[in-house]
């Protein structure tokens, strides 16, 4: 008597990523995921946290999988995420074989962000975000990634990131983005088929 008893499940969503909610205002906690049966909030692994090979923003169409835990006594259910993926493709053009043949896939340039808890604290995720959302506003979302990684040792310099040609900055302000990205690639708006082109840096 007195013990709970815990029935756990698997469970895997699919909805609109909403956001995070942050622990110590830089540490995430839960996300936020808008559903047809409502929104969920969900803990996440330390798995899905480093599985977390991309920046989300709110609004991409995301499919979370992992353990739902029903407390038998109370009826509280609690969700928490082993498995985060993005759900990509689906505005995606099917091209004819001959199309796909002529056209080699490029691996997409990547902009390395540290999410280490040093430069969280100094605003590594508003970085990650303002990165994000001034690729897509480019277009050029398919041809440049963002990964996050462990420490740069760079820690009282934070946040870090290193640009595709290695170009280091150190204390980066989310405002000071649009600028940096500018600097860094210069759209090809001529040709449907626009690739971004490392501006030299000095």
């Amino acid at each position: 008597m007195g013990k709970k008893t815990c029935q756990v499940t698997e469970f895997c969503l699919q909805g609109r990523f909403v956001g995070f909610v942050l622990e110590d205002d830089y540490k995430i906690k839960l996300l936020r995921l808008d559903t047809a049966e409502g929104e969920s909030w969900i803990k996440l692994s330390k798995e899905a946290r480093a599985g977390l090979g991309q920046v989300l923003l709110p609004g991409d169409w995301i499919e979370v999988c992992g353990d739902r835990k029903l407390n038998t006594e109370t009826g509280a259910v609690k969700l928490k995420a082993s498995r985060i993926r993005v759900k990509a493709g689906i505005q995606r053009q099917v091209l004819p074989p001959e199309a796909k043949a002529s056209q080699p896939k490029k691996k997409p340039a990547c902009i390395l962000v540290c999410q280490k808890s040093d430069c969280c604290k100094r605003g590594a995720m508003e970085v990650s975000q303002a990165l994000a959302e001034g690729l897509r506003d480019r277009n050029l979302s398919q041809e440049v990634m963002i990964k996050g990684t462990g420490c740069m040792k760079h820690c009282k310099a934070g946040p870090n990131i290193v640009m595709p040609d290695k170009s280091a900055y150190r204390r980066i302000d989310a405002s000071e983005v649009p600028e940096i990205l500018d600097k860094h690639f210069v759209t090809q708006n001529q040709s449907k088929d626009a690739v971004p082109v490392l501006a030299s840096v000095v």
